[in-house]
């Protein structure tokens, strides 16, 4: 299967091109590095799925960065293989569902960032159980770990809970619950609800 960007205009190609720029640039709010953000900007603005030859053309990599960042992408599942009848080479596109998109990216940050936090915090707390003393300002902080711990715990509910509802045809539902928190906000004065 032949890959042929001249099919797209100057305009397109520059969008596509600023596009990854703007994706790679962002990588770090995500957690993930440069490559694997421009990677999957890539795969999500082309129509057509791409060979490792064409994304490392695309971007300036080399093929063991390109392999790499791919297998990352298809670990997060948020690129797919696709196979074509008589082609040895493997191409991979990306998923184009925003939702999907900010739904794994929310499970995976979750996974690696806030869960061994709450472990390590939980550790934490277990030096107290093999050898606390009554001074009040051990107490303090031991009722503080406690706080962080099952602030910890509610967030992990929370995302479990709502993570389900990431999508589109649950658009009105979650304006419904930003709705009712900025009511909710409102109500206490902080800030009025947006119509």
């Amino acid at each position: 299967m032949e890959q042929n960007d001249s099919l797209k205009s100057d305009t397109h190609q520059q969008a596509i091109d600023q596009f990854v720029l703007l994706w790679g640039e962002m990588a770090s709010a995500w957690g993930i590095n440069k490559t694997m953000a421009q990677i999957h900007a890539l795969l999500y603005a082309e129509s057509e799925p791409l060979d490792t030859d064409a994304i490392m053309k695309q971007l300036s990599i080399s093929r063991g960065n390109a392999n790499m960042n791919l297998r990352n992408l298809l670990h997060w599942q948020l690129v797919q293989k696709v196979h074509y009848k008589g082609e040895r080479r493997d191409f991979y596109t990306a998923e184009k569902d925003v939702w999907n998109i900010v739904a794994i990216l929310i499970r995976e940050r979750h996974q690696r960032e806030i869960e061994p936090i709450k472990d390590n915090l939980t550790k934490t707390l277990e030096f107290f159980e093999e050898d606390s003393s009554d001074e009040q300002t051990e107490a303090e902080f031991k009722e503080r770990l406690e706080n962080f711990i099952e602030f910890l715990e509610m967030f992990d509910r929370f995302t479990k809970a709502l993570l389900p509802y990431i999508n589109k045809k649950n658009l009105t539902f979650l304006k419904h619950l930003v709705k009712l928190a900025e009511a909710h906000q409102s109500l206490k004065g902080n800030k009025p609800v947006k119509e």
